[in-house]
């Protein structure tokens, strides 16, 4: 008995750590239009962390993210992977990646609905992972095929334009073996750990609307698809004696003005950690505050914490965006670089023309050409300018804006004749003082 008692703790004690492990929780999606549901199209699920993805398909719009302290991967894997194209829905171009273990010929068939080829491109591959490009031409859904091996794959294209064209499929280049990507072409399985980042895009008729979350327990997201209003539900938001107004971006929550907290202090003070909330004023004029908003140091910004997201000088259940915060915004506003794209990760002048969309059109604040100004979302950037090296340099010409990153501390900057938007960088923040949006937790 008692040898019996010991081999039934022995196994208690090796499964424990296994069972300890492994646990899971469900995401659910849907859609909202400003009170009205939104039947979603396809759902593009990214783990920023671990360089992952996986796309869903209506109607099944729910995912269960397991995971097992270490990643564990079927053993059913076959020689060919297709993981599905991004975007989906798609404007003019997509991209797709097939994913191979061992060499071979593989054929890849763009039909229409009607069972017509459209395109077609054959040739023998290498062992990895290998990233193509289809452009489509007059109709809007397709079906791509990929054949090898003796079997077939085969995905839905979704294209959002009914524009006539060339179609062609091109191949862009290899690499090694994405086993993420294999995966997540077979199966609806996503590689996921506790505290990891992840972004959501969903796409219907409407377009897309993205989220950013780090999810810890089973939710329900709703990606929103209306713009250019009030937040719902927080329509103006009373801080610190001012009232600020508020900007619906799809599923984004932004104060539609520059923060203007706290006490100006004229240059060349430098503001301290001393409990008061420390702002410059163009040219030390107070009123120029009331205007385009304070300029503020970043440690002053951050109320000198170094948490990225943080909530700094914003109000309750706001935050100082992250450059992933700024992401979203970019990709939801540009009419070509759309959510997740690579673009938003480079640094310069990026994009097609999200620094036009956000600027005030029809003001005298900028300076003219104010080129591309349309302000199509309601952000309402305004040229502040900047200070630096106790002066201060580019009202009317420029805005800058910070963010929260910690590592590297980013800012975006809009100029007067540029539609596009920067991102930079800077090694040292210290006599620095740039403008500051919050956006909703």
């Amino acid at each position: 008995m008692k040898t019996h008692a010991i081999l039934i703790a022995i196994l208690i004690f090796l499964t424990h750590p296994l069972i300890a492990q492994k646990s899971s929780i469900d995401l659910v999606f849907t859609g909202d239009n400003n009170g009205d549901y939104v039947t979603l199209d396809s759902i593009y699920i990214k783990n920023l962390t671990q360089s992952a993805d996986v796309m869903l398909y209506a109607p099944d719009t729910t995912i269960n993210l397991l995971w097992t302290g270490l990643y564990e991967f079927p053993e059913d894997l076959s020689s060919l992977s297709l993981a599905q194209n991004f975007p989906n829905p798609f404007k003019g171009k997509t991209e797709f990646n097939l994913s191979m273990n061992i060499s071979g010929m593989v054929a890849i068939e763009v039909t229409n609905l009607l069972g017509q080829n459209v395109a077609r491109y054959q040739s023998v591959l290498n062992p990895g992972n290998h990233l193509f490009s289809f452009t489509s031409g007059s109709k809007n859904i397709y079906l791509l095929s990929v054949s090898a091996f003796g079997y077939t794959k085969t995905i839905k294209l979704s294209s959002i334009t009914s524009s006539g064209g060339n179609y062609e499929i091109e191949y862009l280049g290899s690499g090694p073996q994405n086993t993420n990507l294999k995966l997540a072409g077979l199966v609806k399985y996503l590689p996921f750990e506790p505290g990891d980042a992840l972004l959501f895009v969903g796409y219907n008729e409407l377009g897309e609307s993205g989220i950013l979350d780090s999810p810890e327990e089973s939710k329900i997201y709703t990606f929103q698809y209306a713009t250019n209003i009030p937040c719902i539900g927080v329509p103006t938001v009373d801080y610190e004696g001012q009232v600020y107004n508020t900007i619906q971006i799809y599923s984004q929550c932004w104060l539609k003005e520059n923060l203007n907290v706290g006490t100006m202090i004229d240059a060349p003070d430098i503001p301290t950690n001393n409990n008061i909330i420390e702002k410059y004023c163009m040219a030390n004029i107070e009123d120029n505050c009331n205007i385009v908003g304070g300029l503020y140091y970043w440690y002053e910004m951050m109320q000198y914490t170094t948490t990225t997201g943080g909530q700094g000088i914003c109000p309750d259940g706001w935050h100082i965006p992250d450059d992933m915060d700024w992401q979203l915004l970019e990709g939801a506003v540009d009419s070509e670089y759309k959510i997740g794209s690579p673009e938003w990760g480079s640094l310069d002048w990026r994009g097609a023309d999200a620094g036009g969309n956000l600027k005030q059109a029809g003001t005298t604040l900028w300076m003219p050409p104010n080129t591309g100004a349309t302000d199509d979302f309601g952000f309402t950037a305004l040229p502040g300018g900047y200070y630096v090296q106790s002066q201060f340099w580019g009202p009317g010409h420029k805005c800058f804006f910070w963010n929260s990153n910690y590592g590297v501390k980013y800012y975006r900057n809009m100029d007067f004749d540029q539609k596009q938007i920067n991102r930079q960088y800077l090694g040292s923040v210290v006599g620095v003082a740039l403008s500051v949006r919050c956006v909703k937790d």
